[in-house]
């Protein structure tokens, strides 16, 4: 068994190496294709050079350089095998092969040289797409855990049209990195518990955090670490185990959520009415014929009631924190500040509220 010091210094070196990165665009074929055309493009632009130059160059063998001997002489020149029976002469010929057909053999060999290519130039590749992503996250929404839950919640904030490159997964696992990266999300490799892997998806900028680790202990270490580098960032967690559910909000998570008793209330809300279950999972998916929105009042709306609010069906107002039903006397007259939670049409077939 791996001695504790070792199993850290293993998980530190993982940190280290992680790299944020999204699917790319381009088909792995068409990469390879691109490569071989990049090449052959690069020995075209040196056989080309070699023929309107090849007074430059010197034929040991016949005294002659025709166009097949420059194609020859390029090739040779560029995989550094030299045989010498053609040779530049002139100093334009030679500053040519220097500058110009010396590089062009440093890239052939980099690109395929798989090992060079590797280690070398994909790994600085990484590090400064990296950077370039780091720079232009802001607002985005960090998924800590992309299991059953994490994927839904991902699946139903895209349908809700938000932007796949400002959703960053952070997971370990290398399927579920791999399925994230398919919708289009930053995704990275790496410990969300870990402090530099929150820093490395610019926790401070996120928007919004969403965790779901699998197990309870991990998530409410998760949300720990997220509230202490991120004091005001919202972040909603899933746990399983009712006691836990203080245990999360004490640890600093906004809203906790525990599937086992959400299902437990459809279950038991399905017993008085068939359609009562139905009508709640309307609610929750962007896709149903209703849905819930929150937003904050505008200032043609103070002063009206709840009830009176003309995008849709008000059910709870919120005033300093404090919660309202519709029913009550502070639901009676809306004030700047204010945050309502209303029904509106969703995307379905129909507008019924």
């Amino acid at each position: 068994m791996a001695k504790p010091q070792e199993s850290q210094a293993r998980s530190r070196q993982r940190s280290r190496t992680a790299t944020l990165h999204r699917k790319s665009s381009v088909p792995v074929w068409a990469d390879a294709i691109m490569r071989t055309l990049f090449v052959f493009a690069l020995i075209g632009l040196a056989v080309a050079v070699h023929w309107f130059d090849r007074t430059g160059l010197q034929d040991n063998y016949d005294g002659d350089v025709s166009f097949l001997d420059v194609v020859y002489f390029t090739m040779i020149s560029i995989t550094t095998t030299g045989y010498g029976d053609i040779a530049p002469v002139t100093e334009r010929a030679r500053m040519f092969d220097a500058l110009i057909v010396t590089p062009i053999r440093i890239f052939v060999v980099l690109i395929f040289v798989g090992t060079a290519y590797n280690f070398v130039l994909k790994r600085t590749w990484d590090r400064w797409r990296m950077k370039i992503l780091q720079n232009n996250l802001q607002n985005h929404i960090v998924v800590a855990g992309f299991g059953v839950s994490g994927q839904q919640a991902t699946k139903e904030l895209l349908a809700r049209g938000q932007d796949p490159k400002t959703i960053v997964v952070v997971d370990r696992d290398n399927d579920a990195i791999a399925a994230a990266e398919s919708m289009g999300c930053t995704v990275l490799n790496a410990d969300a518990t870990r402090d530099e892997t929150l820093n490395d998806v610019r926790i401070q900028t996120a928007c919004s955090v969403i965790v779901s680790a699998g197990s309870d202990d991990t998530s409410i270490l998760i949300v720990l670490t997220v509230r202490h580098l991120a004091p005001d960032v919202p972040i909603s967690v899933t746990v399983r185990a009712t006691d836990n559910e203080l245990l999360a909000r004490q640890a600093g998570a906004n809203n906790v959520i525990n599937p086992v008793n959400f299902a437990g209330l459809l279950l038991a809300g399905s017993c008085h009415g068939e359609h009562i279950a139905d009508y709640i999972a309307d609610l929750a998916s962007v896709t149903g014929r209703v849905a819930l929105a929150e937003r904050a009042i505008s200032p043609e709306e103070y002063g009206i009631p709840m009830t009176g609010l003309k995008s849709g069906v008000g059910v709870r107002l919120y005033r300093d924190g404090q919660p309202f039903g519709y029913w009550q006397q502070e639901a009676q007259s809306l004030q700047a500040g204010d945050l309502v939670v209303e029904i509106v049409p969703g995307t379905g077939t129909s507008g019924d509220k």
